[in-house]
């Protein structure tokens, strides 16, 4: 009777340590199975070719303050003025194209156009100042270096380039002498220089594939009274 009594102890314990095994391996299973975070969007790929379209404002680094026509014939005084793209602003658009070879560098090229005005005043019996419409155009190569913030859409980006920039207007002022008095005339030469650019902006993608791109640059144009800074917008297509 007691050998009975013991066997039936013995075997309700080997079935409650049976059991807290079943447990213990049934709750490091579920651990196992719990599903991951789901990793965050990419919307930046690590190698991608970027087109982008915008329209531009530009604003010279130079005051424009010319005298009026009447000055600057009879006195010969031409006050400032930019001498590339001839006016204080000018609107115009342009494009570019990079190819980011990682995430963070790109090599590019860009090009933009630009509405400038310049003025022409010669020395005739009545004083004339007639307008001089051109267009400004520019290519140059670039290097772009951005940062894709993680888990974002957001990418600020810096940028430097150099190139040519032809068709200004250089405004030039000179003396003459007429029957020994001095008077002032203001005659265009399109011209064409190296320049120089450096910025920085945002891009904000819509899709991996669309972005909105805003940013700023300063642009450096040999000779003097010729630089302008540029602000531009527009819209990127990365492949």
């Amino acid at each position: 009777m007691k050998g009975s009594i013991w066997s039936l102890i013995a075997i309700g314990a080997l079935a409650s340590m049976a059991n807290a095994g079943t447990e213990s391996y049934s709750g490091k299973e579920m651990k196992q199975l719990a599903p991951a975070p789901p990793p965050c969007p990419e919307w930046y790929a690590d190698r991608e070719l970027n087109i982008s379209l915008w329209g531009t404002y530009a604003f010279t680094g130079t005051e424009s303050a010319r005298t009026n026509a009447e000055v600057t014939e009879d006195d010969a005084i031409f006050g400032s003025y930019d001498r590339f793209l001839g006016d204080d602003h000018a609107w115009g658009g342009g494009s570019d194209a990079k190819y980011f070879f990682c995430r963070y560098f790109g090599l590019g090229i860009e090009g933009f156009a630009l509405a400038g005005k310049g003025s022409h005043i010669t020395t005739t019996e009545e004083e004339h100042a007639s307008p001089h419409n051109h267009i400004v155009g520019a290519v140059l190569g670039t290097v772009t270096l951005r940062y894709p913030i993680p888990c974002t859409r957001f990418a600020p980006y810096v940028w430097a380039g150099g190139g040519g920039i032809f068709g200004g207007s250089n405004d030039r002022p000179s003396v003459v002498l007429i029957d020994g008095v001095r008077h002032g005339e203001v005659t265009n030469e399109s011209e064409s220089r190296g320049t120089a650019q450096f910025g920085g902006g945002l891009e904000v993608r819509i899709t991996p594939h669309i972005g909105w791109i805003a940013d700023f640059s300063w642009n450096v144009v040999d000779g003097p009274n010729n630089n302008f800074g540029m602000a531009r917008t527009g819209i990127n297509f990365a492949f």
